[in-house]
């Protein structure tokens, strides 16, 4: 030990020769990989086509670093985009539980002893489940999609301009974060 590193205390000396070995080491050592390369280096100033061959080699490993490279950049953002789709749809199964109580809340409000206690409360839900995403389809008088509506009858249409278009909604759809949770229960006019 020198006379330099009897002065420290034990602690400093250790940290100080730690952060020395960090520095002085490789990530990758090339010399140990292939101890001949100082032998290489004056073979090849002497025979061109160990040049070329080592020059391919070297392309050739450019391009594998290149493309694994961008395949790693594809995998953070698949990872990052799957990661976001889930986050905006972890809330689906609780909402989707909660469905059948806005349709019960609903048919409340058609009847006279929907007070205004019960009034407070839909709206508090309501409010709650669209600042979660939730958002209710328009059904009525749209023309039929079966992507969005599922049809449970047909009836005649009451005027020309109604045909092929849904006439009354018997269970409404809903949207959470713009994809489909629920379709709609229509009547269609034909």
């Amino acid at each position: 030990m020198s006379q330099h590193n009897m002065d420290q205390p034990n602690g400093q000396q250790a940290e100080k020769e730690g952060l020395e070995g960090a520095d002085n080491e490789k990530l990758f050592d090339f010399d140990k990989v292939n101890p001949d390369s100082s032998e290489e280096a004056s073979e090849t100033k002497s025979d061109p086509n160990k040049a070329s061959t080592l020059h391919s080699q070297v392309t050739e490993l450019k391009d594998k670093h290149l493309r694994l490279l961008a395949e790693f950049e594809n995998y953070k953002k698949r990872t990052t985009r799957e990661r976001l789709d889930l986050l905006s749809s972890a809330s689906k199964e609780v909402i989707v539980a909660l469905l059948p109580v806005l349709d019960d809340f609903d048919r409340a409000k058609k009847s006279a002893d929907f007070s205004e206690g019960m009034n407070l409360v839909y709206n508090r839900l309501n409010a709650t489940l669209q600042s979660l995403g939730l958002k209710e389809m328009e059904s009525n008088g749209q023309p039929f999609d079966p992507e969005w509506h599922d049809a449970i009858t047909e009836i005649p249409s009451p005027t020309e301009d109604m045909k092929g278009k849904v006439i009354d909604t018997v269970e409404k759809g809903y949207l959470l974060n713009d994809k489909i949770i629920r379709h709609a229960k229509v009547v269609v006019g034909k």
